[in-house]
This record gives structure tokens, sequence and C-alpha cells, in this order.
């Protein structure tokens, strides 16, 4: 047999060496050690969990040397659904016989085998939907319908016995707080750095010695670590707020949080927005000169508009990279999941760290894609 996919080949091979880790671990309690527990420990009592997950390895297998053909994609697409679902219910189901009912100290994990499958499932499903899907938002819709199983599952509250779950419906409300708290930070340091990083990019591209001054700065700016630059704001903060006392001004807190996280944001925005101007073409600026447009007309009517998807990939970077920082505002008092995550590693708490990083990563994703569908949308148009 000819072999088609080397790719698909090693994410198989990789799948069944990944078979061999602990796949779930149990502990009494959330700060002992969980003791793992393998994948064919957990199907030698439940041999109808063992036929479903071999019903859909069989085409995996196979894949390698299968023709590429819609055939070929959408069953290994569905293979990977089956696969990735029984998973995670044998996961809630194994967490709900051994942590559930009265037993509200143990806790059952995830191990390490787990996640590697789960990647790779992803991982394989990713590889064909870049030929099922002919769009953006066809593939992102196809990447949504790969996560169905896990959101039917949470929906029936089949994985609720799971330390993670565990761990969210005891910290529910600082949950909430947190996720509220995560997302002003975000708003209030974007936001402001949208119009700022904007304007100066505008400025830089109408004067070139203005831009060679200002990215240097910028340039700087953005190499200084993120609990640095927290820390050299607190002084000056706790300074002008001993002489403004009525402002609330405090060297912790929200305040130092969103000015970092502002000055962090102004480089790529900046950087966006002067590289959108940059690639309007030159005869569409005389055209519109020809029509008898002033240059703040040109700048409004032309040069913006279509300029507007590079300045939207900037910001696309600048809000994801937001998410990703606000985590350590949480050492200044700033709250948001970093707070949570910290709590969890100063109390060796895993479960509670995943709490934290897991919200944050699911976020800049879905900002990710949110923009990435905006700019697909926005050049569609003018190609229309």
């Amino acid at each position: 047999m000819r072999l088609h996919s080397r790719v698909q080949l090693l994410l198989i091979v990789l799948l069944l060496l990944a078979t061999a880790l602990p796949v779930l671990t149990y502990a009494p309690n959330r700060l002992l050690t969980g003791q793992g527990i393998g994948l064919l420990a957990l199907l030698s009592a439940r041999p109808g969990v063992s036929l479903l997950l071999l019903l859909p390895l069989g085409p995996l297998l196979l894949a390698p040397w299968w023709r590429f053909g819609r055939l070929r994609e959408w069953t290994v697409y569905l293979a990977c659904l089956l696969l990735a679902g029984v998973l995670w219910w044998l996961a809630g189901n194994v967490a709900a016989q051994r942590a559930g009912g009265d037993d509200a100290l143990a806790r059952v994990s995830f191990g390490g085998g787990f996640c590697l499958l789960q990647l790779l499932l992803l991982l394989q499903q990713a590889e064909v939907i870049q030929r099922l899907g002919q769009s953006l938002p066809a593939r992102l819709l196809l990447l949504f319908l790969a996560e169905l199983p896990l959101l039917l599952l949470l929906h029936a509250g089949v994985l609720d016995s799971l330390s993670l779950l565990r761990e969210y419906y005891n910290n529910q409300d600082g949950f909430d707080d947190a996720l509220l708290r995560h997302l002003q930070l975000v708003l209030f340091s974007v936001l402001p750095a949208l119009f700022i990083g904007t304007g100066m990019g505008i400025w830089a591209y109408r004067s070139p010695a203005f831009s060679r001054l200002l990215f240097p700065v910028l340039n700087v700016l953005q190499t200084i670590p993120s609990i640095a630059l927290f820390a050299l704001l607190i002084g000056p903060l706790a300074l002008l707020g001993r002489y403004l006392p009525g402002l609330g001004i405090a060297g912790v807190g929200l305040l130092p949080a969103v000015l970092a996280l502002t000055l962090y944001a102004l480089l790529p925005l900046t950087r966006g927005t002067l590289a959108g101007l940059q690639q309007v073409s030159p005869a569409v600026r005389e055209a519109a000169r020809g029509m008898g447009m002033t240059a703040w007309q040109i700048m409004y009517k032309v040069e913006a508009p279509l300029a507007l998807p590079v300045m939207l990939s900037g910001l696309r970077i600048t809000a994801v990279q937001t998410v990703g920082l606000t985590v350590v505002a949480a050492l200044i008092g700033a709250g948001g999941f970093g707070a949570i995550m910290f709590q969890g590693l100063s109390a060796s708490a895993l479960d509670q760290v995943l709490l934290g990083v897991l919200p944050v990563i699911l976020l800049a994703l879905l900002l990710d894609a949110a923009f990435r569908l905006l700019i697909s949308l926005l050049k569609g148009l003018d190609h229309a």
C-alpha cells in the first residue's frame, strides 16, 4: 500500500504511544499526588467501551494509506469526534464511580495520556479540516463541531465528578468575579491603546521623522518584562495617590495594571496601523486626489477602509497578547484569572491552577478566531 500522508502516520504513532501513559489520576484529596490509571486498566472492566474505542480506531489506522478524498476526510473527522467523545465520557464515568457520591474529598483528574490523546485527535481533525473547509467560516464551524461531544457531556452533567469541575463548583463565585475582572482589564487596556496607537500610527505615516523616534521607544517598552513594568509603576502611582488622595490612585490594583497593559499594547497597534496605511497603492491615492479630495478625506474615505484588515490584524495580536499578560497583573492585586492560578500554585493544587489557566487559553482562542473571521469577511467584501 502507498503511503499518502506522513503527517497522519506520525499522529497515529504518537496516538498509540500516548495510550501507554496514565489517562487519569486518583487521589484521596486535592493536595496529595494522584495515582496514575492506564487506559487498559480502565477498559478491562468495560468491554462495551473497548468496542466503542476500537470502532473509530480502525479508520484512523488506515488513514495514512487512504487516498485523499472527501469520503476519507469525513471518515477521519467523524472517527476522531467519536473517539474524543468516548474518552470524555469514560473520564466522567470513572470519576463518578471513584469520587462521586458522598466522597467529597477524593479527586479524579486528567493524566498526561488523556491530554495528549485529546491534543493528537484535535490535530488530526485540524489537518482534515484544512482540506474539508474551503473558507475560514467553514473551518471554524468544523472546529466548533469537533468540541460538540465535550459540550454535550458538560451540559448533561456527566463530567461533574471530575476534579476540575469540582474546583469550579467550589469556587464558582470567585470564578465569575475573576472572569469579569479579567474582561475589564483587557477592555480598559485595549480601548485606550487602540485610540492612542491608531493616532500614533497615522502620525508616523505622515511624518517619517516621528516614526524614527517613536518605534525605538515602543520597542524598549515591549522588551521590559511584565513583572518589572508592573513594579516600576508602583512607586510613582503610590506617590501620586499620596498627594491626590481624593482620586483613589494607588500603587497596586487596577490602575497600574491597566497602565502597564496599555503600554504593552501600543507597539502592535501602532505598527499595524502604519503597515496598513503603507500597503495602500499610490495609484489609489492619486486617483482620490484627482477627484478633488483633501488629505483627510483621502485618509477617511480611501486609506482607512483599505488599511482596515491589516489594522485589525494588529488589534487581534494586541487583544490576544493582553489576555495572556493580564494573568501577571494578579501579582499586584489586579485580580482576574491570575489570582486563581497563583492561589492554586501556593496551595500546590494543580486543578485550581488549571481553573485559572484554561479560561485564559479559551478566551485567547475565541478572540483570535473572532478577529480572523472578521478579517476574512472584510477581505471577502473587498474582493466582491
